[in-house]
């Protein structure tokens, strides 16, 4: 098959390096890609939001089969654009990507299926905002309703903090239109963690979870992040937390989203608290995460072509997967600066010994080369990511990695995987 992922993060190397394994991939292709990607595929530049480019590139190169990264052109349309040229395509359709480009969107549907999540309200006016969270005090959450690349959401601890989210969101215009509503949401008080699912419209097929760091500093402190870090498999969610995850949260989304001619064909990221009353939503995601795809690939043992093909084609009745045991941990290695203002086009060196390491792989989130030179060209820069037989090993190893890269101009958290790290020590 000829394949063309979409995307250019370290999802999307993740995703590309996976898919050049397969034994059915005879050619791959990444739009736009990045400098790491372009070793294991032919990078085509492209804006993933020009819709009608990224089909008459899938055509020009006679593709089988496109896989979609990011969620903004899953949210603007790009799987239904690319179905009605006839083009196969793993990935929700627009109407279905809805259960993340609106977070509103997503809370209703929950409470139409009772679907457990946090209590909220949602507002387009800041006034009325306001007096709901004096009201409710806090702590409390404010989330912008539409994409906001994993930084519209506020984890208040004040009543000050919140309302300063409010102003930023919905006056500041820091979010652009993503931020014109908004959702105030009730703090739940546990543990974090990211579960996966492949899902063909009516069957689901278990994908594992992950924890990510969202916090750009060590201890979780600081302003929230596209993610600093992930490994898998997550302690917090055993079999019977994903049973219940399972039971409680994704079938019934996906029959509700049936039922309400919105069929979810693609991968549902179910970002949830585990609380001491069980497993709540705190959000959906319709695309991998990342850094989460990162180790998910690393620990799939399974061809992911097929895979994705029976979501598509809606067969995965039946259908299994296979997974490494050893968990995985991924470092992301960041731009000084990030998630503020950062420079770009720094150089990098010492990557290719990192990667040559036992059991590492080094995933390109935002990299290009100028010559032999290796530039960082965005916020989050690499995704170093290891294997081990236990999480404290797999981190051992990735620390390893990124202290033989030489990035003046990058930082990391130091403390990826610390809850399982403990929870092993504790035996």
């Amino acid at each position: 098959m000829r394949l063309l992922v979409v995307g250019s993060g370290g999802r999307e190397h993740a995703l590309c390096w996976a898919i050049a394994a397969s034994p059915l991939c005879e050619a791959l292709f990444c739009a736009p890609g990045n400098a790491g990607i372009s070793e294991v595929a032919t990078c085509v530049p492209v804006d993933v939001m020009d819709l009608d480019a990224v089909v008459a590139i899938a055509r020009a190169e006679a593709i089988d089969f496109v896989v979609v990264g990011p969620e903004a052109p899953l949210v603007a349309g790009l799987v239904d654009r690319l179905a009605a040229a006839g083009i196969k395509a793993f990935g929700p359709t627009q109407a279905a990507a809805a259960l993340e480009g609106s977070k509103a969107f997503m809370k209703d549907f929950c409470a139409r299926h009772g679907i457990p999540t946090a209590a909220y309200a949602r507002f387009t006016d800041p006034e009325a905002a306001r007096a709901y969270i004096r009201a409710e005090g806090a702590p409390i959450v404010v989330k912008t309703d539409g994409l906001a690349a994993g930084k519209g959401v506020t984890v208040a601890r004040t009543v000050e903090e919140a309302l300063a989210a409010v102003e930023e969101a919905m006056v500041g215009g820091a979010f652009g239109n993503a931020g014109r509503e908004i959702v105030v949401e009730a703090f739940l008080e546990g543990e974090e963690a990211s579960f996966f699912a492949l899902v063909d419209g009516r069957n689901v097929l278990p994908f594992g979870a992950a924890q990510d760091h969202k916090a750009v500093g060590d201890g979780d402190t600081g302003p929230n992040t596209g993610g600093m870090g992930a490994y898998s498999p997550a302690p917090v969610v055993d079999a019977a937390v994903e049973r219940r995850i399972l039971d409680e949260i994704v079938r019934p989304t996906v029959a509700g989203m049936a039922a309400e001619g919105r069929p979810f064909q693609g991968v549902l990221f179910v970002g949830v608290m585990v609380t001491a009353a069980g497993p709540k939503l705190i959000e959906f995601n319709v695309r991998f995460g990342d850094p989460e795809c990162q180790v998910l690939m690393m620990r799939l043992m399974s061809d992911i072509v097929p895979a994705l093909l029976a979501a598509a084609d809606g067969v995965l009745d039946g259908f299994d997967l296979r997974w490494y045991p050893e968990p995985a941990l991924s470092v992301v290695m960041a731009t000084r600066g990030y998630p503020g203002s950062y420079p770009k086009g720094t150089p990098i060196r010492g990557v290719e010994q990192a990667a040559a390491m036992t059991d590492v792989e080094v995933f390109h989130a935002a990299t290009r080369r100028e010559g032999d030179r290796l530039l960082s060209d965005g916020g989050r820069v690499l995704a170093v990511t290891a294997t081990g037989a236990t999480v404290a090993e797999a981190q051992a190893r990735a620390y390893a990695a990124v202290d033989a890269i030489d990035w003046p101009g990058g930082f990391c958290r130091r403390d990826i995987g610390w809850r399982a790290v403990a929870r092993e020590r504790a035996g």
